[in-house]
């Protein structure tokens, strides 16, 4: 379609119906399920002054004749990006419903506000069937991402139900929501301008009818700078209290992917300094799973915390000058390591049922310990198997805190040498002598912990 003459083009320009038929076109094939009215179903909205395609502005004119347009070749650039995303549909981030959802206060920083707009229209709805098909017909999106066709829902129990979507489609939302702060920060910049030097009256930005700014196509958006350790030494205690951290925060690229933008300060609660600010996406996953006061179960995303991506990981978690001295991690993450890598030869497996020659792990692991790593010598890990296909629930193995953590060092010498290189007992000064103790959090809702 790249070559055919697109009915509605002028001077670069195509109005929105020929610019949701060029999308759709485009995204056929995109691992990501594209809109097919993008542009002309809410919440885009053209009078507003822009539109957004997954991670990216697309300017809204009004041409000639009162057609609101938009450039074609920023149409194709957006469905360049959203075609590169890889998409892996059982790499899954919770997205809600959270018990605090209610008490939380709107980012008004930016209309789209993703995770609020899935919650409403789900808890609208009611039931997760039929929120899965469009109402009439009519198309839903966010950001030009038909986030319906790819929503995952968990139960547990009869009454216990979670909402999940791939984790590259939360990056994906993260970074649109960031570009939509950084366009309308831009915007109002730019209004404050206009006041002072009064231009033509076509640059000038107004206020849409529902509130939103209006834009120039060329209004410049900063994307995320590298994290390169500013923060580091800082307690996140004190850090977290000053004025403008929030957005200070949003500047950066998460300090894990990369790629998203920041979110969050990550922050160890042991020791309470600053690790790094990082998205929704990798806090979420690297957040112990299901935590409790001193239980943890532990998941498959432990794979890639300790296995396929551990280097990055162990090299964050030691941005923190506590763990990175004592050469450990904080209890919950050393317990999750000894169960899944020093416990992983005891785990018992069971015939697949369907008649393969592969076996299968047995049941779900699960650690739990007494004591706390301030006082080394009465804490015990206990790794556990449940959900035994057998009916057995049986203890693995009980490790001393001390041995755990004599473990974790000589497999952190030979798993990633240069973090291992940068730890030690030689970095004592300036350490917390209080204890702080890990935090129980039940509802799921504190993306900020670990």
């Amino acid at each position: 379609m790249s070559e055919r003459v697109i009915p509605g083009r002028r001077g670069g320009l195509i109005t929105l119906g020929a610019a949701d038929a060029l999308w759709a076109d485009l995204t056929t094939d995109s691992a990501v399920p594209a809109a097919s009215a993008a542009f002309t179903c809410s919440p885009a909205n053209a009078r507003a002054g822009y539109v957004l395609l997954g991670g990216r502005v697309v300017a809204t004119v009004k041409a000639s004749g009162g057609q609101w347009s938009v450039p074609e070749i920023e149409v194709r650039r957006a469905a360049a990006e959203l075609n590169a995303v890889e998409m892996g549909r059982q790499d899954l981030v919770r997205i809600g419903p959270f018990r605090s959802a209610q008490k939380q206060k709107q980012n008004e920083k930016t209309p789209l506000r993703w995770r609020q707009r899935i919650t409403r229209e789900l808890q609208e709805l009611g039931d997760p069937e039929r929120a899965a098909q469009p109402e009439g017909g009519r198309p839903h999106h966010l950001a030009g991402i038909d986030w319906r066709r790819i929503l995952v829902e968990q139960s547990r129990g009869h009454t216990a139900r979670t909402w999940w979507l791939p984790r590259a489609v939360v990056r994906l939302l993260d970074a649109a929501e960031h570009t939509e702060t950084q366009w309308l920060q831009a915007a109002r910049t730019r209004q404050k301008s206009a006041a002072v030097t009064e231009p033509p009256s076509h640059h000038r930005q107004t206020l849409a009818a529902d509130g939103r700014q209006t834009t120039s196509p060329h209004c410049p958006t900063t994307p995320p700078r590298s994290y390169n350790g500013e923060l580091q030494g800082h307690l996140y205690s004190a850090l977290s209290r000053k004025p403008g951290i929030s957005r200070k925060v949003a500047e950066w690229a998460c300090a894990i992917c990369r790629t998203a933008p920041a979110a969050v300060l990550d922050h160890c609660h042991e020791h309470g300094y600053v690790r790094a600010p990082v998205c929704h996406s990798c806090n979420t996953q690297e957040r112990p799973d299901h935590l409790y006061s001193n239980d943890i179960r532990v998941a498959n995303h432990y794979t890639r915390l300790f296995h396929t991506h551990a280097a990055d990981w162990l090299h964050h978690w030691h941005r923190c000058p506590g763990c990175r001295t004592r050469t450990t991690l904080p209890l919950p993450h050393l317990a999750a390591w000894t169960a899944h890598i020093a416990c992983r030869s005891l785990r018992p497996t069971h015939r697949d049922p369907r008649g393969s020659r592969a076996r299968k792990p047995c049941g779900v692991l699960r650690v739990s310990w007494t004591g706390s790593q301030n006082t080394p010598r009465s804490c015990l890990l206990t790794v556990a198997v449940d959900f035994c296909p057998s009916g057995e629930h049986r203890v693995l193995a009980r490790v001393p805190y001390r041995e755990a953590a004599e473990r974790f060092g000589t497999w952190l010498a030979e798993t990633a040498p240069a973090v291992a290189a940068a730890a030690g007992p030689d970095r004592l000064d300036g350490l917390p002598t209080r204890f702080r103790p890990v935090i129980a959090d039940t509802s799921s809702e504190g993306l900020a912990l670990f």
